[in-house]
Order: C-alpha cells, then structure tokens, then sequence
C-alpha cells in the first residue's frame, strides 16, 4: 500500500504529459500558386541534407512524406512539380510541480509539520523533448516555396514507437494539404 501511495504523484505527471500527446498543426502557402497543378514530387536532397537529425528518422519521416503524398494522387518524377523538402527543431521541456499530496512526505499535515499525509515541499521536475517538423513544397520552376506544414509535439525514446509517432507528424500536417482556398 506504501508503495502505491508514493507512485501516485509519479502517475498523476505522467497522465500529464502523456495527455499532450497529440501533434498541433498549422500550415502556411502562397496565396497565389495553383495548387492543382501540382501532380509529381521528388525530395529536395540540398535541403533534406540540412536537416539535424539521424539518418535514420530522416528516412522515416521521407517515407512517410512520400506515401502521404501517392495516397494524394502525386507520383514521384525526375522532373517534378514540387520539390519536398523539410527541417526540424527540438525543445527541451521542464515543468516544475510544486505540490503533490502523498503519504511520507514531509509538509504539514492534520497535526503540524512531520511525516505522513501532506502536501510535498519537494518540487517534481519532469523533462521532455518537444519537437517541430517543417514539411516545405517548393514550386520547381519557379524556386519559390508554396507550402509550409509544421507540426509540433513530444517526441518518443521508444525506439518501437518512433516509426509510429514520426507517421502520426506527418499524417497531421498533410492533412493540410492542399490548402482550403477561399
């Protein structure tokens, strides 16, 4: 029973940032180009090579740019319409709780200060990586970028997860794609 009284601070953070899991999205574009015409893709090696981030999640996230984009009707062309390009930022997240009611913990409680029930003097300190991915469509002849997706959200260690998470990035932000023109 112990020691359940002790986690439960423990999971109340984890419910927290285990909440705010999901990806926030938004997208900007040329008002001007005619996304319609747009119909084949190829990556933008240049700008792809910039990105700071492992080889390997570098190839996920193109694969899965590149099966978001075939399931949209483009096909991939050595002589695209948009050339994909894409970079990345990451936060270091730190929150700071300064209450948790708990057993053995020291703080005042029915009687006075000491040990048992109460609230928690200690701060908790919880830290966690935010990351945004940038999905930019750039138009080929013209060299002008004409899309910009970005999502941010927290990213995973889980190395089974991190193909899943890196799939929902994308997912997200392609659903913005193409812009809804008024």
């Amino acid at each position: 029973m112990k020691n359940v009284l002790k986690t439960l601070p423990l999971l109340a953070i984890l419910f927290v940032v285990t909440s705010c899991s999901s990806v926030k999205v938004a997208a900007d574009y040329d008002k001007n180009a005619n996304f319609g015409e747009y119909k084949t893709f190829a990556f933008f090696k240049n700008g792809i090579d910039k990105a700071e981030i492992s080889d390997l999640d570098k190839r996920r996230i193109l694969r899965a740019i590149e099966a978001e984009l075939l399931a949209k009707g483009f096909t991939k062309s050595e002589k695209p319409d948009v050339l994909v390009s894409l970079f990345t930022k990451s936060n270091q997240r730190v929150d700071v709780y300064n209450n948790s009611w708990g057993y053995n913990n020291w703080g005042w409680g029915g009687f006075g200060p000491g040990w048992g029930w109460g609230w928690n003097q200690q701060p908790a300190v919880s830290t966690s990586t935010e990351g945004v991915l940038f999905v930019d469509l750039i138009d080929a002849k013209k060299k002008e970028l004409v899309w910009q997706g970005m999502g941010t959200g927290y990213l995973t260690r889980n190395m089974e997860k991190k193909e899943e998470r890196i799939k929902e990035f994308v997912s997200e932000i392609m659903m913005k794609y193409p812009p809804a023109i008024q």
